[in-house]
């Protein structure tokens, strides 16, 4: 099985890693190699991070409802007082956490990939780091197969298909199509991109496409071939 990645989604699970990453990274960081400066940088990237998720993006969006209960009271309220705006007050920062350059979490997670590729670090600590994604089941590839929609946008079919959640999995996505000129299916992309644009004019007499994909691995169809999706052409 594959490994999932290892940041969270969630923004209170994200919390949580960077304050467990910037804590054990100080300890465990000269036994991977990094100087106090590298160590020093990680942990105030981390609490930068935390500072924004934990307090000042709830503290925005808090003032965001602020501004629609001042901008209610200003057009229906009960009119006997002067309006005073409030004023938005940007939370303090924690002791210990400073403005960092943007691109805090590119940079954790550039340092992430250099501990893995020092070889340095330990199943145990990259456990205890939190860097080690979860594993993650492969596909059943006895009935794996591509769920996909056709529509026409601007004089062109747009096909739209996905993953189906198993991209780390898979390489490409082979789409074929019938033209009803006789010929059958016939190969019209291997696409590595979810959503695909098929740019052949349309015929000069209303006919109908189908399309039909698989799912490649190593320039090989595995799972099988999705059910077939017709769109009527116009002239």
């Amino acid at each position: 099985m594959k490994k999932g990645n290892y940041y969270p989604t969630a923004q209170n699970d994200q919390i949580v890693w960077l304050t467990t990453f910037a804590n054990e990274i100080q300890v465990l960081g000269p036994g991977l190699g990094l100087t106090p400066a590298q160590i020093a940088a990680i942990v105030a990237d981390c609490l930068w991070l935390v500072y924004l998720l934990q307090a000042w993006l709830p503290a925005t969006r808090n003032w965001s409802q602020t501004g629609t209960n001042t901008l209610a009271e200003a057009q229906t309220g009960d009119g006997i007082k002067l309006m005073v705006l409030p004023v938005y007050v940007t939370p303090a920062l924690p002791n210990g956490a400073v403005s960092v350059n943007t691109g805090a979490l590119n940079r954790i997670f550039a340092q992430v990939q250099d501990i893995k590729n020092s070889g340095q670090c330990s199943p145990k600590d990259a456990a205890t780091l939190g860097i080690v994604g979860s594993a993650q089941p492969g596909p059943d590839w006895t009935t794996l197969q591509p769920v996909f929609t056709v529509s026409i946008v601007g004089g062109q079919v747009v096909i739209k298909w996905t993953w189906g959640g198993y991209a780390a999995f898979l390489d490409c996505c082979e789409i074929q199509v019938d033209r009803g000129d006789g010929k059958g299916f016939v190969l019209l992309t291997i696409d590595t991109t979810p959503g695909y644009t098929d740019t052949q004019p349309f015929p000069t007499a209303r006919t109908v496409w189908t399309y039909r994909a698989i799912y490649q691995v190593n320039d090989a169809r595995v799972g099988v071939w999705s059910q077939s999706v017709s769109v009527a052409v116009p002239t």
